[in-house]
């Protein structure tokens, strides 16, 4: 039987330690026999308790459960910055020496790097947190735009149900797609998602100081983003040279006025998939693209998948008024 220890330390966001519990307790060979065996572990093991958000938790394990695991998952904690407790990461070094696979859940990512297992490899975690990680971490090649990294031996995810992904993944390498679909079925998710994390990052236009000569440009970009805009229209509107609006604008905003103005597009065409039930062909000149194509191309470029399938995703769901559910009753 495959053991699996989970690593509780205090303060361990609920979400992050139950469902890789969940998946793999979930998971049924062929004959109805469990192929894992589930042990939460932490540095207080019995002696004491973790926080765990509004309750805490008594691990039955200590950190010897680490050294006898065949997979140890490192959930993520409220303030993923602090130190290590002691003999973590030498626990965590020791099992990776002796093969043990090592898999991380959304900020757990700080915890796996801080042992310096990752450095060299690449790695994923939340998008919001990615900065941060790249940040500490300079030797992790952090990816934000993933649902989880396999490196073999060491893997990441990235926030809250992207833990359910890889361990469906993980299921699939141990067990085979069967037993993984199976997994997927009980825990109500797909096997596979489309696409990865990029779909749901949130994508504001680069800030722009307060009081900046930038601002009256910035807006009549985006209310005239639906125009075939070329850099020197932009220039000519701002009454100066295209040479000398790219380098005040890249001073102001960080970024170049096309590139502004592509992702002010992208923006505009999120809010038509979500809120409209306009064709592509119909957003993709609304938001200001040349073809649909361009528009299929520079979407899936930034968002990381189609427009359909992100209308499919995040589409509002609009409740039907009051009189048409009574026409229909």
């Amino acid at each position: 039987m495959h053991t699996v220890a989970v690593l509780a330390l205090d303060r361990v966001i609920p979400f992050d330690l139950s469902a890789p519990i969940d998946a793999f307790n979930w998971a049924r060979l062929p004959d109805g026999r469990s192929p894992y065996r589930v042990r939460v572990c932490s540095p207080a093991g019995q002696a004491g308790e973790v926080g765990a958000g509004p309750f805490t938790v008594r691990a039955p394990y200590g950190l010897e459960a680490l050294a006898e695991a065949d997979t140890i998952i490192l959930p993520g904690t409220e303030d993923p910055t602090l130190p290590l407790p002691p003999g973590v990461a030498e626990a965590l070094r020791e099992a990776a020496a002796n093969g043990t696979r090592i898999a991380s859940v959304c900020v757990g990512a700080f915890v796996f790097a801080a042992t310096g297992l990752l450095n060299g490899h690449r790695a994923t975690t939340h998008w919001i947190a990615a900065g941060d990680l790249a940040a500490m971490y300079p030797e992790v090649e952090v990816d934000p735009n993933v649902l989880y990294v396999d490196n073999g031996q060491f893997l990441t995810s990235a926030g809250a149900a992207a833990a359910m992904d890889m361990c469906l993944h993980m299921i699939r390498l141990d067990y085979g797609s069967a037993v993984a679909a199976h997994t997927a079925r009980m825990s109500v998710m797909p096997l596979e998602r489309e696409g990865g994390q990029a779909q749901f990052i949130v994508h504001p236009q680069p800030p722009t100081p307060a009081g900046t000569t930038m601002e009256p440009l910035l807006r009549w970009m985006e209310e005239n983003a639906e125009r075939d805009l070329t850099l020197d229209d932009i220039a000519a509107h701002a009454g100066t040279s295209s040479r000398t609006l790219n380098r005040r604008f890249r001073e102001q905003t960080g970024t170049t006025p096309l590139q502004w103005l592509h992702l002010a597009r992208v923006r505009r065409a999120q809010h038509l998939l979500e809120n409209t039930d306009n064709p592509v062909e119909r957003i993709a000149h609304q938001a200001g693209f040349g073809s649909p194509t361009a528009f299929r191309d520079r979407f899936k470029r930034v968002v990381g998948i189609s427009p359909q399938a992100y209308r499919r995703a995040f589409r509002t769901r609009r409740r039907p008024r009051p009189e048409a559910r009574m026409a229909g009753a």
